[in-house]
């Protein structure tokens, strides 16, 4: 097992093990014990109380954050003929189909969220293997397959900070909550509106407590376990 290095163990000093902290706290700890020399980004880890093997019991979602995550999304459309000119007027850094689906056959992958158009999805599927495995595999439920007049929206919502979410084999829910250099109130207005749409999201075979535990961290920095009851309690704004 790889062991922290020195900056990780005075970060982790900081933060009481057993303690569990109400949500404007853990943000304000995760800022006081961040040590990294990058702008690290604040994470939300839900341990949920399901089976993922359960087709019932499957959590899957999407969210538009408030404040955005603290950062420039670089959106990629695959679309043709008059989606192409829709997707670039509303600002997509990437347009097009075959020529982008070539560039990411050969390893391309400088984007952050991938969209598309029906009818261009017959060869967008190739890259599944690709795409999947990153969570950039546009998809109708997560709203990243939209005919071309619904371009502008989804290329905003997008831009504007968009987290798509699901349970992984673990039952944990792993959730980008903004930059760290997001003052702490866009910070908690973000963190609210995820809690608040996890919430909703719950599974018809759900079943005892939804959510076990709540954990903040930064890229690099220590978990900071949340109190439940407050956590849960969020409403977006």
């Amino acid at each position: 097992m790889a062991k922290h290095g020195k900056r990780y163990q005075e970060a982790a000093q900081l933060v009481e093990r057993t303690k569990e902290y109400d949500p404007q706290q853990a943000i304000a700890l995760a800022k006081q014990a961040a040590y990294a020399n990058f702008d690290e980004t604040v994470e939300l880890h839900l341990h949920m109380g399901l089976d993922p093997r359960h087709a019932d019991q499957q959590v899957r979602g999407v969210a538009s954050l408030p404040h955005g995550l603290g950062k420039q999304i670089i959106v990629l459309v695959f679309t043709q003929g008059e989606g192409v000119r829709i997707a670039e007027e509303a600002g997509a850094e990437h347009v097009g189909c075959d020529d982008l689906v070539k560039r990411i056959e050969g390893g391309w992958l400088e984007f952050d969220i991938a969209i598309a158009t029906p009818d261009v999805m017959n060869k967008v599927s190739k890259l599944g293997k690709i795409l999947g495995r990153r969570g950039l595999m546009p998809n109708p439920k997560s709203g990243s397959i939209v005919p071309p007049n619904d371009l502008p929206r989804a290329i905003s919502d997008a831009q504007k900070g968009r987290v798509d979410f699901r349970i992984d084999k673990t039952a944990v829910i792993h959730l980008p909550i903004g930059k760290l250099s997001l003052d702490n109130d866009k910070l908690l207005d973000n963190l609210a509106t995820l809690i608040e749409t996890v919430m909703r999201a719950k599974p018809s075979g759900a079943k005892g407590q939804y959510v076990r535990s709540a954990t903040l961290s930064t890229s690099m920095g220590p978990g900071i376990k949340l109190d439940l009851n407050p956590t849960l309690e969020l409403r977006a704004p």
